[in-house]
Parts: C-alpha cells; sequence; structure tokens
C-alpha cells in the first residue's frame, strides 16, 4: 500500500465550512444510508474546498446537515495546521481572534471550536495544508496500524510528546499522530479521512484487515453516482475508530475536477441561506448534534 496517492480530505466539521463539524464525509449520496446521516436525519449539503484541485492538494469536506445548530465536539480532531500569511492577515483585517502559541504560529477557530494553526509565512510551491491532527489513546499501536498495515512513511517521532508525523510523499499533506492521556471521544462531530489509491488494490487492503482482525466499517462496495462514474470504496476504523475511506482513484478523479463556478456557488448558497429565519417564524430552535 505504499504507492497510495494522498490524503485527499480529512476531518471536517461543521462550522459550516471547513467545518460545521459534522461528520467529515465523503461525496456520494450513499452517505445518508450511513453511519454519519443517521444523528442528521439524512438531509444535508456539503462541498469540497481547497488551495487547489484534489489531485494535489488536501481538500476538506463542509457539510452542512440541515436543522441542526450546534454539533457536540469530542477530542478526537485536534486542528489543521496550514502555512499561509495571507489566511494571518485576513484574520486580522477581520478581527477575527488570534493567538500566537509559538514564534509565528497563530491559533484560532472556526465557528464550531474547530481549531487552526496558521503559520505567518508563505506557503510552499505544493500546498499550505501542512498536516492534520488526529488524537490517539496508544501512540505505538497507532503507529502499528497507519504505519505496518497502510504503508504510510514515519517522518518524525517524539516518544516525549507522544506525537508522530506520517505521510505518503513528501509533498503532500501530513498526518500527525497525538497521544493523549485516556480514551478518544468522536462525541457527535466525528469526521472520516479519506485517500485514493489505485482500484486494484482495494481487494488486498480489505483482505489484509481481515486477516489483521481489523475492523472494517464498510466492506468493499461500488458506488453509483447518478450521471457521473461509479467508483469503489472500503472503510476502516484504526484503534480509536477514527474512520478512513480508501477510494478507487480512476474514478475518483472523474469525480473531484474543480468547479470554476464554486467559489461564487458556495458564496450564493451561504447568502441565500434563511435558515435562521425560518426556525423564528415557525417558534423552533435548532437542534443539537
Amino acid at each position: 500500500m505504499r504507492n497510495l496517492k494522498k490524503a485527499a480530505k480529512l476531518p471536517v466539521m461543521g462550522m459550516t465550512p471547513c467545518f460545521l463539524k459534522s461528520p467529515l464525509g465523503f461525496e456520494y449520496p450513499w452517505r445518508t444510508e450511513d453511519s454519519f446521516s443517521k444523528p442528521y436525519d439524512g438531509k444535508w449539503s456539503k462541498t469540497m474546498v481547497g488551495f487547489g484541485p484534489e489531485d494535489d492538494h488536501f481538500v476538506a469536506e463542509l457539510t452542512y446537515n440541515y436543522g441542526i445548530g450546534h454539533y457536540r465536539l469530542g477530542n478526537d480532531f485536534m486542528g489543521i495546521t496550514l502555512a499561509s500569511s495571507q489566511a494571518v492577515s485576513n484574520a486580522r483585517k477581520l478581527e477575527w481572534p488570534l493567538s500566537e502559541v509559538t514564534e509565528g504560529v497563530f491559533e484560532t477557530e472556526a465557528p464550531g471550536g474547530y481549531k487552526f494553526y496558521l503559520q505567518n509565512r508563505s506557503p510552499p510551491q505544493s500546498d499550505p495544508v501542512l498536516k492534520v491532527t488526529l488524537a490517539v489513546s496508544d501512540l505505538q499501536k497507532s503507529l502499528n496500524y497507519w504505519s505496518n498495515l497502510l504503508g504510510m512513511k514515519i517522518y518524525e517521532k517524539d516518544e516525549e510528546k507522544q506525537r508522530a508525523l506520517l505521510g505518503y510523499a513528501d509533498n503532500q499533506c501530513k498526518l500527525e499522530l497525538q497521544g493523549i492521556k485516556g480514551t478518544v471521544d468522536h462525541a457527535a462531530a466525528f469526521g472520516r479521512i479519506a485517500f485514493s489509491c489505485p482500484q486494484k488494490e482495494l481487494p488486498d487492503l480489505e483482505d489484509l484487515m481481515k486477516s489483521e482482525n481489523q475492523k472494517i466499517l464498510t466492506p468493499l462496495v461500488s458506488l453509483d453516482t447518478p450521471g457521473k462514474a461509479t467508483v469503489q470504496v472500503v472503510i476502516l476504523a484504526d484503534p480509536d475508530g477514527h474512520e478512513i475511506c480508501f477510494v478507487g482513484d480512476e474514478a475518483f478523479r472523474e469525480l473531484s475536477k474543480m468547479d470554476p463556478e464554486g467559489n461564487r456557488l458556495l458564496d450564493d448558497a451561504m447568502m441565500a441561506d434563511k435558515s435562521d429565519e425560518w426556525f423564528a417564524r415557525q417558534n423552533k430552535s435548532k437542534a443539537s448534534g
């Protein structure tokens, strides 16, 4: 599995965009049939956002669950780190709260409480998104899973700080595992990380997980998207229950083409959202997830 493609998507929440932290999902209708939809009645809208095409950039899925005004957060998702002096400048102009945690690195939060770490420097030529950090209860056990089983390369490891940095390629977004004391709580705002890989590798991956007695949430399945490509996916869970989706790369590339109107469409949709007014007229309150 060492030639798996890239960290295509990672925990996404529901800020409502880049995280209203609702489940970070994937982009197919079948999601309404799985565990993600159950707390939210299967009514949702989503979009994919990133700094470039999904072929070579990290992309986050922003999911909006209708009727949900608040998500109960766990301790599973610990933040996204990106290099962008422009992001720091934008935050200051908008008077968005920034807290300098180390020299040149600022912590901020999306509306739902999801953390972002902004490095005040020019972004690399590859991708400004440097890493996504997930909590784990047993670092060595998680390293065995992500590195020995899933084939990720360990770039850094700090036993004292109980952290490790992993990835599939030098120029791609990395996954950081941070050990915590106690168990990992996904609460109601759990996410999913997804990778693309050659479709022919998916059966071997599933067989490996079976032979190692690892949890398979969704066995290898073909998913039809009306009018678009049919993709194959298998969804796993690591020792702490972090959901991991592997999708066949060939069909994935057909579905992940960048929409030149994406920014305008997202802005228009958010401007047109009148849910607060609707709930007020109905004398109802938005539910909590």
